[in-house]
């Protein structure tokens, strides 16, 4: 019972730590917003590093806890407590990945705001567009401050964008920019039309990815409710036997070892089939 009551404690004690600042991601951020980054997000670097250590840290200690506690030895805790290290890691990464995709739910929005300043405010593409980069999201608002300081000092349009593209590192993102590009470029009464048209093909793409996402929700609450099947048949198994001793026995660590790294190989396969396939960068330069 001591060692249970450890192991839920170290457990509360994760999730604390991973869930308390879930809207800050302890990934890294790309390169060239970390050269120039603004006071807020330069001074909760250190901290995010900080809270990355220590959630890692308290993920491994849990595990450990929580494999000893069943199987005894050390073969089966330290792969436990080592699977279990890169798990915040993991989940920020996936919060941040679900951050992004949220965000590119935005471009509908942005490029009807950009339609009404382009056709009933006499705005040029590059004004509109920079406009309605002031309420984009939060994961996109600092591509669109870049571009628009890009715009300002040197009113290139075109490196503009280059620096949009790069920032946002997004396919939809990209075709966007360049039609835009070419809408400036050319100009022409038409324009209204290809906005238009333009913002409803963002709209069909976001709300196809959204129903995909819908469809896969099952399936994910399913996965992750299988990962802890195994747990549970190995508790029941401590009643079964010799129990724990027949864990600690050298041939029974092998097997509970093998058993960690068979679920962890399922987990990443069935989450690799279930990944939503995403759209190949096409203008890249």
């Amino acid at each position: 019972m001591t060692a249970i009551a450890l192991v839920a404690c170290g457990t509360l004690g994760m999730w604390l730590l991973t869930t308390a600042h879930a809207g800050t991601s302890l990934a890294p951020h790309r390169w060239r917003a970390m050269l120039v980054p603004p006071p807020a997000a330069g001074a909760a670097a250190p901290r995010r590093v900080v809270l990355g250590t220590l959630s890692a840290v308290a993920a491994a200690l849990t595990g450990w806890a929580a494999a000893w506690a069943l199987f005894g030895g050390f073969a089966a805790p330290a792969l436990t407590a080592a699977c279990c290290a890169v798990m915040p890691a993991r989940a920020a990464a996936d919060r941040r990945r679900r951050r992004a995709a949220n965000s590119r739910q935005a471009w509908p929005r942005l490029l009807a705001e950009i339609r009404i300043g382009v056709t009933h405010r006499n705005q040029s593409i590059p004004a509109a567009l920079f406009a309605a980069g002031t309420s984009a999201p939060a994961d996109m608002s600092p591509a669109f401050s870049e571009a628009a300081r890009t715009w300002a000092l040197s009113t290139d349009f075109e490196a503009s964008l280059r620096v949009l593209k790069r920032s946002l590192a997004d396919p939809t993102a990209d075709a966007i920019c360049e039609t835009l590009l070419a809408a400036h470029q050319i100009g022409g009464v038409r324009l209204d039309g290809r906005l238009r048209a333009l913002a409803e093909a963002a709209h069909s793409e976001a709300a196809a990815r959204s129903d995909a996402r819908a469809k896969l929700a099952g399936a994910r609450f399913a996965r992750s409710f299988v990962a802890l099947v195994p747990g549970f048949m190995a508790v029941i198994g401590l009643s079964i036997g010799r129990g724990r001793e027949a864990y600690q026995a050298p041939e029974g660590q092998w097997l509970v070892a093998l058993s960690v790294l068979a679920v962890i190989g399922c987990w990443l396969w069935a989450g690799r089939i279930m990944a939503l396939p995403l759209r190949k960068r096409v203008f890249v330069q």
